[in-house]
């Protein structure tokens, strides 16, 4: 099988790699280039419980018992998402699936609309570098601009080169420790998921150790070939 699609068919992308690799950044890329929109699960689920919607009032009851919502609401879901008008060029799926069960779940359900995945776009790191990178980020409170210890320090120390603002913020998980953590957790239990999407015929490998913008040229020229 392979990427190969129906002009009728809205094409499916998926974006694959650990915490850090930049995935939510070149979503909303490909997203402002070729007018796919990004579906990550946590947006989704929010929506869906602000919209009551029979998938959001399940998982609103779950989230509030202190529950993970199961795979099949989050299929639900999505079913629903995918319906939506906005969805009609393509979607990047950000964050799902995490699993190979939830991806021949993921299959099942777009077998059943005529659609399936046409590319697995595998953001490629190394380890070691990423606990650097991750481990060094900051941002900036008022404004929101990301800096780097780094790769991206302010011009004045402790002070936002774009508001002027002294109020630095780091993630409490952003430390070497909590990172190998996430990097060992998303080897263990999405990394399966390159072998299961190579067997498809639909992986494809881009550099994520390059600048964003060649990434951006990478992961570009990939999807060209899958959406029309």
């Amino acid at each position: 099988m392979d990427g190969a699609r129906t002009p009728q068919t809205p094409p499916v992308l998926i974006l694959l790699g650990p915490p850090g690799a930049g995935k939510g950044t070149q979503a909303r890329m490909l997203e402002k280039e070729f007018g796919l929109v990004q579906l990550s699960t946590g947006d989704l689920l929010r929506a869906a419980v602000a919209a009551g919607s029979d998938a959001g009032q399940a998982a609103k009851a779950v989230m509030e018992a202190g529950g993970l919502v199961s795979d099949d609401i989050v299929l639900a879901i999505l079913r629903d998402r995918l319906a939506a008008g906005d969805c009609a060029k393509g979607v990047i799926l950000d964050g799902f699936p995490r699993t190979t069960a939830q991806a021949e779940a993921l299959d099942e359900m777009l077998a059943e609309a005529g659609q399936r995945i046409n590319a697995a776009i595998l953001l490629e790191v190394d380890d070691v570098k990423m606990v650097v990178r991750i481990a060094g980020r900051f941002t900036c409170r008022a404004c929101g601009e990301g800096y780097h210890d780094t790769f991206k320090a302010p011009k004045v120390a402790d002070t936002c080169d774009c508001c002027g603002a002294q109020a630095m913020n780091r993630r409490a998980d952003d430390n070497p420790k909590t990172v190998m953590s996430r990097l060992d957790a998303y080897h263990e239990q999405t990394a399966p998921l390159i072998a299961y999407y190579t067997d498809k015929g639909v992986l494809r490998r881009v550099d994520a150790m390059q600048e964003i913008a060649a990434i951006q040229g990478a992961i570009g020229a990939l999807a060209r070939t899958v959406v029309a």
